[in-house]
């Protein structure tokens, strides 16, 4: 689950309970209150009730006292009896009021109003009414239990003052959870630049003025990017400069060995053969650190021009085969289709001589490797196929690192220079394509993405 969703529903979470606390809290401490309140109004009412009832059978009698009752019931919407302490009624329905009998007999008996809670739909009060004949009543009367009204069911009004919370606390939070992962995300998105090679990424700028921990960590990951484009830098700077400072030596070097081959006898010139090979060598080695320093310096200050992948593509892999067949190995070309890109028609040669040189080093004897050329949705991908070994899991993603060889396989009649996957890398990368290699059980497969040339003749980001 993402980090922004934890924190999000957390703080919701954090909030619906802190509001269910409230409500609990206040609703607990709101009844007894109301209930002291209900009690004290009830008993209140029921002696200024049974007061006037008194003195209006002492004044218009049993019909004036009886038109007071009825209205006392029809106005008030209460059940009103008047019992006497038989139990006969002499006002109200028979049954009306549900076990009047023992709030009756304690207001007899106490001669002071009575009321009765304890049933959750209802509420009794019974006080005495006097007539004039000296006859002893209880006025009862039973009202509905009232009840506080409710913060957020019921109504209306509740409904809609629990969707302005609810509405409330998820806007709050969200905005929360995206202020505390907004900078998580752009150091995600710096992290994930500087691994793809853009080395100038920076992201302390983009975080704002923070002041926090997550400010800190983004001071830090601009220090390391800084420290670690100075160090690539330098170490592309020191292998330009090297590169650069042994031509001159080298040349002199190769003039200073065709005089002595023209001085030399017999029995030195193996020897000084042995010197020129190696001179070449290092001279081809020389060549090619230098466009791979170039290549790594994001210079894309190169000729581009539309060109036909296709016929590239099997000119070089003609080229391998000519050089596969003295070492008892052949390419093939399974399949090809007709696609144009733009670029450079020296540094995608390159890039797929390269690979197709190491696929003639490492495939095994006496097998063939296949090379395809396929078009699909604006891409053109060459795969090429060996039959040697594989490469370690472990060990793929370091293929194109320059100088880098598989294991212990660092003789050059075997692991060449270590340059070349390099510069294929770098070559493919210039054109904005991709390389990558895996194992398929059958050998090594690496594939080379190029966007095709669109038909105005201009080229696709790929």
């Amino acid at each position: 689950m993402k980090l922004f969703i934890k924190i999000f529903l957390w703080f919701l979470a954090a909030v619906a309970a802190s509001n269910a606390v409230i409500y609990f809290v206040t609703r607990t401490f709101q009844t007894e209150p109301l209930v002291n309140r209900f009690q004290r109004s009830t008993r209140n009412q029921m002696n200024i009730y049974a007061g006037t009832a008194t003195q209006i059978a002492h004044a218009e009698g049993e019909a004036g006292l009886r038109t007071y009752l009825e209205r006392l019931q029809g106005e008030m919407s209460r059940k009103v009896n008047l019992i006497a302490n038989d139990g006969s009624v002499w006002f109200g329905e028979r049954n009306e009021i549900s076990d009047p009998g023992e709030i009756v007999r304690k207001t007899m008996s106490s001669g002071q109003v009575e009321t009765d809670f304890s049933p959750e739909e209802r509420t009794l009060g019974a006080a005495l009414v006097d007539f004039p004949d000296g006859r002893r009543f209880a006025l009862v009367l039973q009202w509905d239990r009232g009840s506080p009204s409710p913060l957020f069911w019921g109504s209306g009004l509740g409904y809609l003052r629990l969707g302005g919370v609810l509405l409330t606390g998820v806007i709050l939070c969200w905005l929360l959870a995206a202020y505390l992962t907004s900078p998580i995300r752009k150091l995600r998105e710096a992290t994930n630049r500087l691994a793809e090679g853009d080395l100038s990424t920076r992201v302390a700028d983009k975080v704002g003025r923070r002041r926090d921990e997550i400010a800190d960590l983004a001071r830090d990951f601009d220090a390391m990017a800084e420290r670690i484009e100075n160090l690539v830098s330098s170490q592309q700077r020191l292998s330009r400069d090297v590169s650069h400072e042994l031509r001159s030596p080298l040349a002199r070097m190769n003039v200073a060995l065709e005089i002595a081959k023209q001085k030399s006898n017999g029995d030195t010139s193996t020897v000084f053969q042995r010197i020129e090979t190696e001179s070449q060598r290092l001279n081809d080695m020389i060549s090619r650190l230098l466009t791979l320093s170039k290549l790594e310096s994001g210079s894309k200050d190169f000729d581009r021009r539309e060109l036909n992948l296709k016929s590239l593509v099997e000119q070089v892999a003609a080229d391998a085969d000519f050089e596969a067949n003295a070492k008892n190995r052949s390419v093939k070309v399974v399949h090809a289709d007709e696609c144009r890109v733009l670029g450079s028609d020296s540094l995608i040669r390159s890039a797929v001589e390269n690979v197709l040189r190491n696929a003639v080093r490492y495939t095994k004897e006496g097998t063939d490797f296949e090379v395809s050329l396929n078009r699909s949705n604006g891409k053109a991908t060459v795969k090429i196929l060996d039959h040697g070994e594989g490469v370690p899991e472990q060990e793929l993603a370091n293929l194109f690192r320059p100088f880098y060889r598989v294991g212990e396989a660092r003789d050059r009649g075997s692991g060449g220079t270590g340059l070349g996957l390099a510069i294929a890398e770098q070559a493919i990368l210039a054109h904005d394509g991709s390389i990558t290699a895996k194992n398929n059980g059958e050998g090594l497969v690496v594939e080379i993405v190029l966007s095709t040339a669109s038909p105005n003749g201009s080229g696709r980001k790929a």
